[in-house]
Order: C-alpha cells, then sequence, then structure tokens
C-alpha cells in the first residue's frame, strides 16, 4: 500500500513539474499541427486575404534575419525550411498558377547573409521575368541592408511612414578571442598548409596581411550591392562616397527625397498599386501558408524581428564557428545588441 501511495505521489508531483514548464513558457511556444510529435513542414495551402476577383495577387513575407539556415522552433523535433528554400517553394507554386497577375512583397527585415539575400533576390526576379508580372515592395518597420537588396527585384517601393530603410553596405561579422584565451592559459595549436589557410581564424593576433584579404572581399561584395541598386535604380548612380551608400539608415521621408524609395503608404496604396499594373482592379490577395498557420489578416504578417532571438553578436558568431561555418559576410544593419 505505501509502495502505490508512493507512485500516486510521484505521478502528482511530476504532472505539477509538467504544468509549471508549460505555465513559464506560456506565450514562447505556439502548439499547432506542426508540434512536437510533426514529422517535418506541412506544404502550403493558398490562404485568401481579401478581395474576390478571378486574378490574383500573391503576398510573400521576408521577415526576420534573411538566411540560408534551416530554423527550428523551441520544444519541436522538426527543423523549418530556411527563408531561402521557403521562398524557393512558394516561386514554384505560384509559377503554376495562371491566375498570378502580380506580386505584393512585404518587407521586415534587418537583412542577413550576402548569398542569401542574393539568391532571393535573384528567384523573385527571374520569376516576375518568366511570368511577366509586376512586383511591388511594401516595406515595414525595418527593412535595411538585404532586406533592401531584396526589394531591388520589385519594380515599385513603397514604405510605411514610420519605415527605417537604407544602411547600402557589408559587415564581417568576426570575434577575436587571443586575449581571452591568454588570460585563461588557453593556446592556438592549428595546423595549415598556407600562411592565410586559417584566415580570420577568432583563437589567434591577426596576421600582416588578413586584414587587406578580408576587406578585398568586403569591398566586391559592396560592390555587387552598389550594382544591383543601379542596374534597378538608375537615377541614383551610387558611389562609395556617397551619404547614400555609407551605411546610415533613413526614415521613409528621407528615403523618398533621396530616390531609395518610390512612395510612402499603407498596404492598401501597395496593393491598389500592383492591382493597376496588372490591370487586374479586382483582384484578390492570396498568400502560401502552411497547415497549422493561423493568419487572420494581412497585418499578422508583419511582426517584428526578435532582436534579442536572432541579433545577438556573441550567440550569432559563436553558432557560427562551432558550425564550422566561420565568419560570416552580411548585408545587415546590426546596431550593438
Amino acid at each position: 500500500m505505501r509502495w502505490k501511495a508512493f507512485r500516486r505521489v510521484r505521478v502528482l508531483v511530476c504532472g505539477l513539474l509538467a504544468m509549471l514548464i508549460l505555465i513559464a513558457t506560456a506565450g514562447c511556444v505556439f502548439v499547432s499541427t506542426k508540434g512536437l510529435l510533426g514529422r517535418g513542414p506541412q506544404p502550403f495551402e493558398e490562404k485568401v486575404l481579401f478581395g474576390q476577383g478571378r486574378e490574383k495577387v500573391l503576398l510573400m513575407e521576408i521577415q526576420g534575419l534573411i538566411s540560408e539556415k534551416k530554423a527550428s522552433r523551441p520544444f519541436q523535433l522538426q527543423v523549418e525550411p530556411s527563408m531561402v528554400a521557403s521562398i524557393k517553394e512558394q516561386l514554384d507554386l505560384a509559377a503554376r498558377d495562371d491566375r498570378i497577375r502580380g506580386m505584393l512583397l512585404m518587407i521586415n527585415s534587418p537583412g542577413g547573409t550576402v548569398s542569401a539575400s542574393d539568391v532571393i533576390y535573384n528567384e523573385i526576379r527571374r520569376f516576375k521575368e518568366k511570368k511577366k508580372i509586376k512586383v511591388v515592395a511594401l516595406l515595414n518597420g525595418t527593412a535595411t541592408s538585404g532586406a533592401y537588396y531584396v526589394a531591388q527585384a520589385a519594380d515599385r517601393i513603397v514604405a510605411y511612414p514610420t519605415t527605417v530603410t537604407g544602411s547600402i553596405g557589408v559587415i564581417l561579422l568576426n570575434l577575436n578571442l587571443n586575449g581571452l584565451m591568454e588570460k585563461i592559459g588557453v593556446s592556438d595549436t592549428t595546423v595549415t598548409s598556407g600562411m592565410y589557410k586559417d584566415l580570420g581564424s577568432p583563437f589567434r593576433k591577426p596576421k600582416k596581411g588578413e586584414q587587406a584579404i578580408l576587406q578585398g572581399v568586403v569591398d566586391e561584395l559592396y560592390g555587387r550591392f552598389i550594382e544591383v541598386i543601379d542596374e534597378n535604380r538608375p537615377g541614383l548612380r551610387l558611389t562609395k562616397d556617397s551619404e547614400l551608400a555609407d551605411g546610415r539608415i533613413f526614415t521613409a521621408r528621407k528615403a523618398l527625397s533621396a530616390g531609395l524609395i518610390d512612395q510612402i503608404g499603407y498596404v492598401s496604396d501597395a496593393v491598389d498599386w500592383v492591382r493597376g499594373a496588372a490591370s487586374a482592379p479586382n483582384a484578390r490577395v492570396v498568400r502560401y501558408q502552411r497547415r497549422g498557420d493561423y493568419v487572420p489578416n494581412v497585418y499578422s504578417l508583419a511582426q517584428a524581428p526578435d532582436f534579442h532571438a536572432e541579433f545577438n553578436l556573441i550567440k550569432f558568431d559563436l553558432e557560427g564557428f562551432l558550425s564550422g561555418a566561420g565568419p560570416s559576410f552580411m548585408y545587415l544593419w546590426m546596431p550593438g545588441v
């Protein structure tokens, strides 16, 4: 009898602990059909946001850090596809729909990796040229650096009155832990086949000439950024010494005055423009979402990025080093956080 009573008490205590964990993590965990026992991401399904016309305007979002890295949610076993993979999946789905007459690209991001930004830009541009449709980019609260780079794929850029954009440039995320290692008595004994094989290593002092090599890469990637803007916004003709291209950020009003954007407005303004450009005034606005996602309206997409989760410099960089990714070249506006 005592053993049975002990087992009942143990079950009760375990149940209470589980409840406490759920309460403590409330608001941090989203339970859906993609929950703990999910076997992987669900396929995309079309969701009508508003409108009733036969033609369609596809709404796609660029939300948070732009990266090729797969994403995972807390307490979930499966891994979410990367932003690059998700965008490509949606574009392939839309390519088979003859009713897609335009695209609304909703952007709320501080940017991300150089390669991911460039790939998404290229995929959207190729899609619109093949489909012969118009694309309008709507910049939300933050649309800087790589996010502004992606927006160059659009035929028109609209920004909220409160949007912050710009930050044109490249940053190399790298740490040097040599001083810390010396203090705790740890030394780097890496063996390489050449002087610069471990270029940018955080575990030793920089060698002569390393800074020039890294700066050369940064300058070339920066040049690519300028080329993309010049190609899509020829009226700007940016140069490295230009205030528009020195990495600073701009409010929507200043961005409009400088020619970085075409209009200040809201969702309705962007939708009206793309409908007009498509000669489809009654086109319904649709998006693709995975089963289990709940998106009641277009503003549900424009949530602010979690800076502490995604943009902590030390967290991001050490994750890269431990996974073998090394230093990261970024089109990213990243204040000290």
